[in-house]
Formats: structure tokens, sequence, C-alpha cells
């Protein structure tokens, strides 16, 4: 695990109703209780927290050890910045104790004066894993007179050494950490605890992983994404329509290749038609789109596009020769299943109904939600690439692990909500997303819309009303 998924599963575990309060108080007391297993009860315990949740876990540690400890807790830095609702509520909780000694380090005058020779254990929730850089004043000097003890009283570290990896740190015995190691932290001791979450935020799309998903990465015109729709036919022009669509409260292009007998029938100044001759897709359009993708960051390929035996040959040559990452959707998955070797070394997305998923491997995705999910693993790690199988829960697997998302309800059955899913993983996956976070996303994304539309009307609506949802459920997603 890396520290960024510690953010992820916390505010997916508030999605749950698991509260930062709850966290916070189970963290703490962790280390409380590994503090006292490892040295004991009846000691004189030195708690030095910052500002920041890491201090919180402090404030918590603090209340904890002072039953069977005398404790000073000494905040290091202004209690006006103490940032976090959870931490001001702990540090309230201190003020008001009183066998629990308070001392307010405001700057590194005060620090650098203090005598700690009284203590058995020095426990240091200064920094969390969020810092960047070497730590400033009064930290610094903090980390430095805690240090001046090592060896001559116990030191632990709340989540890793205040000031990590800079060399500016603290020389701990070993650090509390929680839930899980991460793969960031080397060098020192950890001891790992749990803190209530549960199974599910293994797998669970939330919240979390959409803020991460969701960052702009520049502040001028097509720095944000730029996409290629490929899809429609003689027969139908709304499957493309709404994956453009939903495509373009994302990112900053939406290019629409579509044939010019349907693109009449489309009139939004919101994408960039680029109508093909003819009514369908044949391999003679294979080169100019060609160009058209290497002059974007990926591609949708397949709704509506129609299953003609020349559109399907165009689907696979295209795939083969494109460079970027690609969603292959709806009549594209059909035309690949006869020759899935098209995939190989491609960056894609494959976003299957249960029927097509028969189609293309050959065996029905049933049973519960687990069994069902091992299959599409072992389905992605076969191909190399990414699947989601769309249905009352999605699941999404590249292969190596697999997630699954709950948003969405039934009145999502109507036509074409699968092409705002394309849309939304296709947008994704041009703002730089790896595909697994763009597929899981998407479909978070694509049924958080459904379930806004579901409050406002109920369970009769019609596609484009989800795909006009998707910027409420993005501002949603942010601002959790």
């Amino acid at each position: 695990m890396r520290i960024e998924d510690v953010y992820i599963w916390d505010i997916n575990a508030k999605w749950l109703g698991i509260t930062p309060h709850q966290l916070m108080e189970n963290a703490g007391s962790g280390v409380a209780r590994v503090v006292e297993e490892e040295f004991g009860k009846g000691l004189k315990i030195a708690v030095f927290s910052g500002t920041g949740n890491n201090g919180g876990d402090g404030f918590v540690a603090a209340r904890h050890l002072s039953f069977d400890n005398e404790v000073t807790l000494f905040l290091v830095g202004d209690e006006s910045r103490i940032r976090s609702e959870e931490a001001k509520h702990n540090w309230e909780i201190l003020k008001g104790l009183d066998f629990l000694e308070i001392r307010a380090l405001k700057d590194s005058s005060y620090v650098r004066s203090l005598d700690l020779s009284g203590f058995d254990v020095i426990v240091d929730a200064l920094l969390g894993a969020g810092t960047k850089g070497e730590p400033r004043e009064p930290i610094r000097s903090a980390i430095e007179k805690i240090n001046e003890y090592a060896g001559k009283a116990g030191i632990v570290s709340v989540d890793l050494p205040s000031g990590y990896p800079s060399k500016i740190r603290v020389k701990s015995d070993f650090a509390v950490t929680f839930q899980w190691d991460k793969e960031e932290y080397g060098g020192f001791e950890r001891v790992v605890v749990k803190i209530g979450y549960p199974r599910e935020l293994y797998h669970l799309v939330g919240p979390g992983d959409a803020k991460f998903a969701l960052r702009k990465r520049g502040e001028h015109k097509g720095q944000n994404g730029k996409l290629l729709v490929i899809g429609g036919s003689e027969d139908y022009f709304g499957a493309p329509y709404l994956a453009s669509k939903a495509a373009s409260y994302l990112v900053d292009l939406v290019y629409l290749a579509i044939p010019e007998y349907s693109a009449r029938r489309i009139n939004d100044p919101d994408l960039i038609l680029r109508p093909v001759e003819g009514k369908n897709f044949n391999p003679e359009h294979v080169d100019s789109l060609l160009d058209l993708a290497r002059r974007t960051d990926a591609v949708i390929i397949g709704p509506g596009i129609g299953l003609r035996e020349e559109t399907k040959e165009f689907v696979r040559e295209f795939i083969k020769h494109c460079d970027k990452p690609l969603v292959i959707d709806a009549d594209g998955l059909k035309a690949v299943a006869k020759d899935l070797t098209v995939l190989k070394g491609k960056t894609f997305v494959l976003t299957p109904h249960a029927g097509e998923f028969a189609v293309l491997f050959g065996v029905k995705p049933d049973g519960p939600l687990v069994g069902k999910a091992e299959l599409v693993m072992q389905k992605a790690g076969e191909i190399g690439g990414v699947i989601l199988l769309k249905g009352p829960y999605d699941v999404i697997s590249d292969g190596k692990t697999w997630k699954y998302n709950k948003t969405g309800n039934r009145g999502m059955t109507t036509g074409g909500t699968g092409d705002v899913l394309a849309g939304l993983v296709g947008s994704l996956l041009a703002l730089g997303n790896e595909p697994l976070r763009a597929a899981s996303v998407g479909a978070f994304l694509n049924g958080l819309a459904g379930d806004m539309v579901k409050e406002e009307l109920g369970e009769n609506f019609t596609a484009l009303e989800v795909a006009k949802k998707v910027p409420h459920a993005v501002k949603w997603a942010l601002e959790f």
C-alpha cells in the first residue's frame, strides 16, 4: 500500500459512516497500547504533538496513556493552528484534564530549553506522512531535542519518524503505523496496528478515489485532457453523442468522429465534430482517424458503431495501430472478440456487460461478488488490460487486484447509460489516470450521477439526464 491510499481509505471510510473522530481515537489508543506493551506502565511519558492530524493522534495517545502513567503533552506550535475538527476536539478534552500536564511551545527557544531527562518514554507525534522537505521551526528544534535522548529514553513515533524521509528526522526506536505497512517507508522499525477499517475498503470505489482521479493538470486549454470518440453508424447516433457529452464535462476538448450521415443530426457546440465519409466506418477511415488520435490523450471506440463486417475490420485495424489509451465499448467489444490479439501491448479498458463478457471470453460471470471478481481478474490478467464488468455492482480489475462500485440504481437499465460510462472512463484516461483508476472512478461517477437523477425524478429517466448530472457528481465528490 502507498501513502496516497491512506487518504483514499480515510475518505471512503467516512463515506461508509466511519468518522474521522473514530479513526483518530482508534489510532491514538493503538499507539498507547503498543507503548505500554513495549515499556510497561507507571512511567513518566512525554508526548510531543504538532498541530496536524498526526498531533491529534498524539492527543488521543496522551489521554489513554494518562490512566496508568504520568504524562506531559508538549504542543509544538500555536493551538490556534490546530487544523481538523477531530484534532481540535481531542485538544479541548486534554485541556479539561487535571491529571495530565500540558505545555505549549510556540517557538524554538522554549523547545531548546527543555530538560527531558526525567522521562522514560518520548512519543513523537509532530509530523505525518504528508509533509514535504526538511522540517521548519519550531518542529525542527523539537526533533533535535528528542534526538538528544535517543538511547536514554524509549522513543516511539506515530505513523513514521517526524521529518522522514529528510535527514532531519526523529531517531525513534520504532514507529506505530496504521492498518498496513506503506511501500514508501523504509529504514526504520514499524509496528502495524488496526484502526477500524472494514475489509470493503480494499476493493470499494468511493469519493476518495474520485478526488485523486479528478485532479487538474494545467491552466490552459487542452492541458486537461483531449479525447477522441469514434462511434455511430447509419443506425445509431445517440450512443457516441452520449459518451461525448458526458466526457465534455471532464476534459477540455472532445472530438467526435462519426459518419457524416449521422453527424447531420448532432448540433452541440461543446463537441468538435469530425464527420467521416459515408454511412458507416470501414477500413478506409483508419489512417485519417489515427492522425486525429495522435492529437489526443485517449480514445473511445465502439458506441453505436454497428456490426457490419467492414466496420468490425475497421475497429480491429484502428486498435492494432493506435498507441493511445483506449476504451473499447459496445459493438467495439464484439469486433475484437474474434481476435483478442489486437489488444496485445495496448493500454485499454473493456466495458462489457455480462452478455458481452461471455462473447469475449466464452464464460458468463455469475454468482456472488467475490467469485465474479476473481473471474474478471483472471481474464484481465490473460489479456493484459483492464476489464470493467457492468452490473448491479460494477466489477473492475487489471489482473492484479479488483475493485467494485455500488453506486447506481435500477433506473439505469435504460439505454445509453453504458455510453455515458464509456465517456467518463475515456475522459479520466485522457486526464492521465491509470486504466484501473479511470475505470473505477468512471463507474463511481456514472452511478452517482444516476443516483442524483433518481433522487429528483424517481426511477424513470433517460441517459441524457444522467450525462447532465455529471458535473454535479464531480462537485459532490471533490467537496466530500
